[in-house]
Parts: structure tokens; sequence; C-alpha cells
């Protein structure tokens, strides 16, 4: 797999490759600080070459398989090497212990200066696959999907729903400036929630409205005004049945609020369109991945 085959992958995913490379070598130039790896060049002669295999230690779901092999590609490329990749896995597949996801041939000072840049990104990005993956599990059968939120790790948010995504969850917006969702606050500072509404439709009129409501009642009065999708605040799944019940379909419902994998039977029972669960992102565990070195 050469540079050109990985950056037509990313973008395929919907990642900006350029940008992601800039991004890797901000990591790369931060665990070097300025200097080497002092530890690497003490004890690897330098046109000493080996093979590396990322590795799973646990079952999940992988994401990042990509982004991984452009940082062995960048370091290697920055010290003027040559460099193999192969993709063994494909993000979005699940994998179990043992199984190789990526294989790397090159000078041996490239391959652990890049490791942990490398397995930092992809057991993290695997981990939110995983953790998405397991309510897409659970929600499977009903028409509810689970959705990310905007509480991502600065700078990674591209990376972290494109993981969602291999997970088998839908986006929410990228940023502020796709679409509006008005919540309470907006509501206090706009004199009442359909108020807001119609304050963000006059300014923007051509931008999808989502409306943060805590009652039924502010559920018919941003329904009536013309909401696209309203955003259920800590209901509970007997006010979400109402809740559909009385839009009929008119407008997207997401429940929202602290709903965790022992809540999904339930509020999909209730039709609802969306779960948000900003866990997916900002409170999945990673996916222990590891790097198993051999010299050739």
């Amino acid at each position: 797999m050469t540079s050109d085959d990985i950056r037509a992958q990313l973008t395929q995913a919907g990642l900006d490759a350029e940008a992601l490379s800039g991004l890797i070598n901000a990591a790369i130039a931060e665990d070097l600080a300025g200097g080497v790896d002092v530890t690497t060049v003490a004890t690897v002669p330098g046109e000493q070459r080996s093979r590396l295999d990322l590795v799973a230690r646990a079952p999940g779901v992988v994401a990042g398989i990509p982004v991984a092999g452009l940082v062995f590609e960048n370091v290697a490329a920055g010290a003027g090497n040559p460099i193999e990749i192969t993709q063994v896995r494909q993000d979005g597949e699940a994998v179990v212990v043992r199984d190789v996801l990526l294989t790397i041939r090159g000078n041996t000072r490239d391959l652990l200066t890049a490791e942990r840049t490398a397995l930092n990104l992809l057991c993290h990005l695997s981990g939110v696959a995983t953790e998405t993956a397991k309510w897409a599990v659970a929600l499977s059968g009903s028409r509810t999907r689970v959705r990310d939120t905007r509480k991502t790790t600065p700078l990674l948010r591209s990376l972290e729903k494109y993981a969602v995504r291999c997970g088998g969850g839908v986006n929410h917006r990228m940023a502020l400036s796709d679409a509006a969702l008005v919540k309470d606050n907006h509501v206090v500072a706009a004199g009442g929630v359909a108020a807001a509404f119609e304050a963000v439709r006059r300014s923007f009129p051509g931008v999808p409205v989502e409306v943060e409501v805590d009652s039924l009642d502010q559920l018919d009065e941003v329904v009536a005004a013309g909401a696209d999708l309203v955003l259920l605040d800590n209901f509970t799944p007997e006010q979400m049945s109402q809740a559909v019940s009385r839009v009929g379909g008119r407008v997207l419902l997401e429940a929202s609020g602290g709903l965790t994998l022992s809540d999904a039977a339930a509020v999909s029972a209730t039709g609802v369109d969306y779960v948000a669960v900003g866990a997916l992102t900002h409170s999945a565990p990673v996916l222990d991945i590891g790097a198993d070195l051999e010299s050739i």
C-alpha cells in the first residue's frame, strides 16, 4: 500500500488526508520534543530493517487502520527511508484477539519512533468504533439509530466521528455552522423556545434547526413553529412514546440525557429516530492493540 493508496482511502472515508497528515506530523513532533528517540537511536543500528505487526489484543471493531499507516509513512518519509505497508484488515470490521491489522516493513528506527503515535490513534478510534457497535447491536431491529455529539477531543473530531460511522452509528453536525441546535441557554437568552427557533430560522433560513425541549408542551410549540428535528432532553421512555404519538412523523425525534446501553431496548421501543450518546466519543475505552517487531 503506497502513500497515494492511503490518502485515497482516507479521502474516500470522508477525511481530509492533508489535514490529517499535518495533525500526525504535529503529534510526532510532540513525541520527539525537538530531539530524537534516544532509546531507539542508542539500541538500534541505523540501517537495520524489521517487520512490525499491529495486532489486536482484545475483540472489537477497528477504525483508523489507514490513519496508523499514514503515521508510519510520514515518519519514514521524513527520514528518507523506504517503507512497505500492508493493510490486513479493514476499518469497520470486527476482530478477535491475535488478528493482525496492519503490517509494516521498514527501517527499524522509523517503525519504533512511529509506533506509539500510530497506536494512540488506532486504539482510541477503535475504542470509539467498538463502543458505537455495542449501541448499533442493541438498537438493531428498530428504527432508532445511535448518533454522536460535539463532545469530542479537540482537533480529533473528524476522526472520532469517522470511527462512529465505522461502528455503525450516524453523525450529528460536524461543526457549529452545519446546523442549529437550540438548547436551554439559547432559550433563556432569546426569551422562549419558539422565539429562539424563529430567530435562527430568520437569520439562517437554509440551515437545519434542531430544538431541545424538556416537556411535551414545548414539543408542541416547536413542532408548530416548524422545527426539523426535536431533541427530547431527559424524557422517560413513556414520555418519548407520547412524543412520538403527538408528532405523528411530522418531525424527527432524538432522545438524549445520560442514556446507557441498558436503556437501549426501552428507548428504541418508543419509536424515536435517534438516540444521542456523548459517551461514544468522550468516554469510550481504548481497544487494546499492540505492536510486535521482528527483524528481517
